[in-house]
């Protein structure tokens, strides 16, 4: 598995997983004009990120899939991280930058599925359900704020980065 580039800090390690990455439809994306849901973004949308600032949204992806989702509870990881309680699929890759990524990964920063975060207290696995999921494409892939969070745009896995 290769590495996502981030602009400022060099390369994220990503953590092997077999579960679906993506964003649902309610989640909500921070644009150039504030916040909105995943099912509401067109290509061309300008979306802001953690590496790069503003980033044009090229395409987006829509497929149904029975995944795992993970819920994060309000503010379990950080102030208002995420703002409110949230859903993401198993896959979905979190950045985190707290103790949490020193303690478990050995670094300031760690870019993690969502279901490695799970502890069965604030973060808890929910049922495998039939769920549509959004991939944002953009040119390169980035951090996006999403619901509060920090959180991988679509990674193609097998591209050469």
């Amino acid at each position: 598995m290769k590495p996502a580039l981030d602009r400022h800090n060099g390369y994220f390690t990503l953590e092997e997983t077999s579960a679906t990455s993506g964003l649902i439809g309610q989640a909500m994306v921070m644009t150039a004009l504030g916040e909105r849901a995943v099912a509401t973004l067109r290509p061309g949308d300008r979306i802001i990120t953690r590496d790069r600032g503003m980033a044009i949204l090229e395409d987006i992806r829509a497929r149904q899939v029975q995944t795992p989702l993970v819920k994060i509870t309000a503010r379990s990881l950080g102030h208002n991280r995420p703002e409110g309680d949230t859903l993401l699929p198993a896959g979905q890759r979190v950045l985190i930058r707290d103790w949490r990524a020193k303690a478990v990964f050995g670094s300031g920063h760690a870019l993690v599925p969502a279901e490695r975060l799970v502890d069965g207290e604030f973060i808890t696995f929910e049922a495998c359900t039939n769920t549509v999921l959004y991939d944002l494409l953009f040119e390169d892939p980035h951090i996006l704020y999403v619901d509060g969070l920090e959180l991988a745009s679509y990674i193609d896995e097998h591209a050469f980065f």
